[in-house]
């Protein structure tokens, strides 16, 4: 049975998720405020977060920015009034998983919810790029979304060990930002948004030697990102 947090300040709203979401095999934990939730999200497991932006005590982008400075990558979706475009890059720049415009549908939700979790036991899943893996001067696992380099282990999120995972399967192919944009975050190829190409600055930090120079991690000039494992690949910044 996962096990859920759901921050949401609107009663009526937070009482209709709890029931749903339990009905759907869910164990959730309801607060309704960010401070609290920041705290709950220190000292609790949860396999995924329900984070309603405009909270009192903290904003959710707040509570999901405090997590991942934490080390603690849990997936995040959150839900929200604002429906404008800078308002989910916002979110999603803040380290949110996934966002949800308000009003929605239960059931556009439950599939990202559910989407997520697959997401999870993708990265851990057999076959393919699963289990360890040496990426550029790093090794990642997917199964524990880590990444090690020397004596350094960090975490990643579900999306950053997506975005990898990725790469490591297809090396040497041009892999369009678009595509990178429907698989990792299901959001439109023409979407206006930096979202993945600041992750990608993130992970070079971790598979490079000189993160300004990539060798391994290479940017095709206003089409995508290519893998190169040998490492001879000349960059191309954009």
């Amino acid at each position: 049975m996962p096990k859920l947090l759901l921050v949401e300040d609107d009663a009526a709203l937070s009482r209709g998720l709890q029931f749903n979401l339990d009905r759907e095999g869910f164990e959730v934990v309801a607060v309704d405020n960010g401070r609290v939730a920041s705290e709950r999200v220190q000292v609790e497991k949860f396999d995924v977060v329900i984070l309603d932006d405009m909270l009192p005590g903290m904003e959710g982008t707040e509570v999901v920015r405090g997590m991942r400075k934490a080390d603690n990558y849990t997936p995040v979706i959150m839900l929200t009034a604002r429906s404008q475009p800078e308002d989910q890059a916002g979110g999603l720049e803040a380290g949110a998983d996934d966002y949800l415009a308000k009003p929605f549908d239960f059931k556009v939700l439950l599939a990202r919810l559910n989407g997520l979790l697959r997401r999870q036991e993708w990265l851990r899943g057999p076959g393919g790029k699963s289990g360890r893996t040496k990426m550029g001067i790093a090794e990642v696992d997917f199964a524990r979304h880590e990444i090690a380099r020397g004596g350094d282990r960090q975490t990643l999120t579900v999306k950053e060990a997506m975005l990898l995972k990725i790469f490591a399967e297809n090396p040497g192919r041009l892999v369009p930002r678009a595509e990178l944009l429907e698989k990792v975050w299901d959001l439109k190829p023409d979407t206006n948004t930096r979202t993945a190409d600041a992750f990608i600055v993130r992970l070079r930090r971790f598979i490079e030697v000189d993160p300004v120079n990539p060798r391994f991690l290479l940017t095709v000039r206003g089409l995508g990102y290519r893998y190169d494992p040998e490492g001879t690949g000349e960059s191309s910044n954009s």
